[in-house]
């Protein structure tokens, strides 16, 4: 595990958290090829929008915690408040996947909205732990990259290897991925 402290454990207050967590988010899913978008003023029903440019554009809502319950998971809610009513899910069709950050671990959960439905649900995340619930959408960008490429339909191509060129690519990308997490892990670290 990474365990290191970065840049949004020191922003104290939720919403710039918040915010910094969806900007983290964009940039990481930029670096998988996919182009991104935000609803002007930040008043839609998800975060972020999220295309390759020839499927659909799925609707992402991100969500961060740095909290650690007793259980030594880390916890969140998920859900969207309805005034004074008190707290529900989100409807179907407002959000397609959800991006939960774990910021003191540095760990992304990618899941799609069928895991967690319209209910108001708690979810706990303990990253690399054998046998954790969720463990299966830990780092799982591959989800979103298969759900934006539409239903495609064609013959799938696969390779037993791959020639210099494309293991020098391969190197390149996750070189770039690892200067975007070090970018944002050590901003404001002291």
């Amino acid at each position: 595990m990474k365990h290191r402290k970065i840049m949004g454990a020191r922003i104290k207050g939720t919403r710039e958290r918040g915010a910094w967590a969806e900007m983290y988010f964009m940039v990481l899913a930029m670096s998988y090829g996919l182009k991104v978008s935000s609803p002007y003023g930040g008043i839609g029903p998800y975060d972020v929008g999220v295309e390759n440019g020839t499927g659909p554009i799925l609707r992402v809502q991100v969500k961060c915690t740095l909290y650690q319950c007793s259980s030594g998971s880390y916890c969140m809610s998920i859900n969207m408040k309805r005034g004074a009513r008190g707290r529900r899910g989100y409807a179907p069709g407002m959000v397609d996947f959800f991006a939960i950050y774990i910021i003191p671990t540095d760990d992304w959960y990618i899941m799609p909205y069928a895991v967690v439905g319209d209910r108001d649900a708690n979810v706990f995340f303990k990253p690399g732990m054998k046998g954790q619930k969720y463990e299966k959408y830990r780092e799982a960008w591959h989800l979103l990259v298969d759900a934006c490429g539409g239903g495609g339909g064609g013959p799938i191509e696969i390779r037993a290897c791959c020639d210099d060129g494309d293991a020098a690519q391969i190197a390149r990308e996750v070189a770039e991925r690892g200067a975007i997490r070090k970018m944002f892990r050590g901003v404001l670290q002291a």
